[in-house]
């Protein structure tokens, strides 16, 4: 018997989804989490075979729950995102599948299974995104970065001057808001920032201020 861990915030898909996977044979719902914090506590605690996990959820979110129970549980995100993005995020993280919401109830046992014999399971929907990331292969790091920024928070305070506030960041780089509050606070006080102002300020100084540049895609200045 395959126990499954249900994370979605919304109730009537966790309800929904246990009641299908309840009809499945082979496979037992352990429980259902509604946020990303709550998924990891609960994983830990009744340690589940696998969970299939939303990855837009309020305090913790997918991706960052995902990340804290790699090597720990099976995670297959179950989403109704299938941007680059997305997809990328949560393989990075540690996902063994990606799975939208509209995939069939023969589908998600499939992709369970596979992820149970050491295998990964890829919605044909969104195998493009994968195809396309490898094919265009990770960016090269810049050569410097100014005032001991880490690559993250230069793509933080890039959006910080393209007007975001933490939660649309959060949202952009899909991490959760707290990640976003230590990345902001780390980078006011290396660049000696006392508020936002002060940081975009120094964010267009510095050339850091690349208006819809994609994460990952600045270069220092020539």
């Amino acid at each position: 018997m395959i126990r499954v861990l249900l994370a979605d915030d919304q109730r009537v898909v966790r309800d929904g989804l246990a009641m299908v996977l309840g009809l499945l044979d082979g496979i037992e719902v352990a429980g259902s989490a509604a946020d990303g914090e709550q998924a990891v506590a609960m994983a830990r605690r009744l340690r589940p075979d696998v969970v299939l996990m939303d990855l837009r959820m309020p305090r913790v979110n997918g991706i960052e729950a995902t990340r804290q129970l790699a090597g720990e549980v099976h995670v297959i995100a179950l989403t109704t995102y299938d941007d680059d993005q997305s997809v990328v995020e949560a393989l990075r993280a540690g996902a063994r599948g990606y799975l939208t919401k509209d995939a069939g109830a023969d589908e998600i046992k499939a992709a369970i299974e596979a992820v149970m014999a050491g295998g990964a399971a890829i919605d044909p929907a969104v195998q493009r995104h994968v195809v396309d990331a490898i094919a265009s292969g990770p960016p090269e790091p810049p050569t410097e970065l100014p005032d001991g920024l880490t690559q993250r928070e230069v793509e933080v305070l890039g959006l910080m001057a393209d007007g975001m506030s933490n939660s649309e960041i959060a949202e952009h780089l899909v991490i959760s808001m707290a990640t976003v509050k230590s990345h902001v606070n780390h980078l006011l006080a290396k660049i000696g920032a006392r508020d936002r102002a002060q940081a975009v300020a120094y964010a267009f100084r510095a050339r850091l201020a690349n208006r819809g540049a994609r994460p990952g895609a600045w270069r220092a200045p020539s």
